[in-house]
């Protein structure tokens, strides 16, 4: 019997759904079981050979891709109690991420899902991000009410997104050059801090003056981002002062970790408070990488609870990349029927 394309191969229920999600998008193996839209399991593999060489080494990713995706959907199956032939659809993510990362995800969602006769549904990695707000672990799980503002903030994006639904997302602003991951990494970088740079920047602000040092701040029109100035700025200031004391940033790293960290939320938050007025939307919630930033979540706490917003700020499980965002990505999107062609390739760069 010949396989075919043809999406009314697969027939969709409304209940028991269960989707198996597939994360590669970087440098984080992760697979995720949910079932009517509970999460069953959520395995992430990480990928440690990247620390020596101060990045992500796309080559060394990929192919760590493929010596974990295997053990790693193995295990979150067992972990749900789920057996493979029970899966209604598998999602996977598609892009924006690296090539070869992505295709080691894509390959095995596709031959997994001929093996089992099921669908695929191909999730964008940033709307995985956004909609992480619901996934929920009980029945009873607070989740956000459309429309509502989210700030996505990770290594490589960096935007203010009008949610609608789950499928309909606007974007009121985005960086313009750098994105505020890479500004806390590269900042780490300089001042000799392991990569990832971004937590051990939160960790010794928790310790510093956040006053003592002023760095550059962008004057962009509208609700755009832009970083780059800022790391000029910092980059600058450590020169200035090393040439007179060599041992500055030994002895001013937590200050320094303090006041980067401050200007980057008040950057973010600035923007986030423009974007509020214009719309009137009283739901904020943040995702991304840096949203598991000590800062910035005390920051938009602080400020919903100011203005009499809503603020929906994720566990940190959930906010680096894991596959159970992509698996709830998959459930809406499998509830609309909307899934995936076998000849659909992954992308590297993509908007909301």
């Amino acid at each position: 019997m010949v396989f075919r394309w043809d999406l009314s191969n697969f027939a969709v229920t409304m209940s028991n759904v269960i989707i198996l999600g597939i994360e590669s998008s970087c440098d984080d193996t992760s697979a995720a079981v949910i079932r009517d839209g509970i999460l069953l399991s959520n395995v992430i593999a990480s990928q440690d050979v990247h620390a020596e060489y101060g990045g992500v080494v796309p080559e060394l990713a990929s192919r760590a891709h493929q010596q974990n995706i295997l053990p790693v959907v193995d295990t979150a199956l067992k972990r749900a109690g789920i057996d493979r032939h029970d899966l209604s659809a598998i999602a996977f993510t598609r892009g924006p991420g690296l090539l070869g990362s992505l295709l080691v995800g894509t390959s095995f969602a596709k031959g997994m899902s001929l093996g089992l006769r099921v669908p695929i549904i191909d999730v964008n990695h940033l709307h995985g991000h956004v909609l992480s707000h619901f996934i929920r672990r009980e029945e009873g799980d607070r989740v956000p009410e459309y429309p509502f503002l989210c700030l996505l903030v990770s290594g490589g994006n960096s935007q203010l997104i009008l949610v609608r639904n789950y499928n309909d997302m606007k974007i009121l602003g985005r960086t313009i050059d750098d994105a505020a991951g890479e500004a806390f990494d590269k900042c780490a970088k300089v001042m000799g801090l392991p990569y990832p740079g971004g937590p051990h920047i939160d960790r010794l602000a928790a310790e510093g003056d956040a006053k003592r040092f002023k760095f550059a701040k962008p004057r962009i029109p509208g609700l755009d981002y832009s970083f780059s100035g800022l790391k000029t700025s910092f980059l600058y200031t450590l020169r200035d002062n090393l040439k007179a004391d060599p041992d500055f940033i030994a002895n001013n790293k937590a200050d320094l970790a303090a006041s980067l960290q401050h200007t980057i939320i008040e950057i973010l938050m600035d923007k986030l408070d423009k974007a509020v007025k214009e719309t009137g939307v009283k739901t904020i919630a943040i995702g991304g990488g840096v949203s598991a930033n000590s800062g910035v979540r005390d920051a938009v706490a602080a400020y919903c609870e100011r203005r009499g917003l809503n603020a929906f700020i994720p566990p940190r499980l959930f906010t680096t990349d894991n596959a159970a965002m992509v698996a709830i990505a998959g459930y809406f999107k499998y509830l609309d029927r909307d899934f995936c062609r076998y000849d659909e390739v992954p992308y590297a760069r993509v908007e909301v």
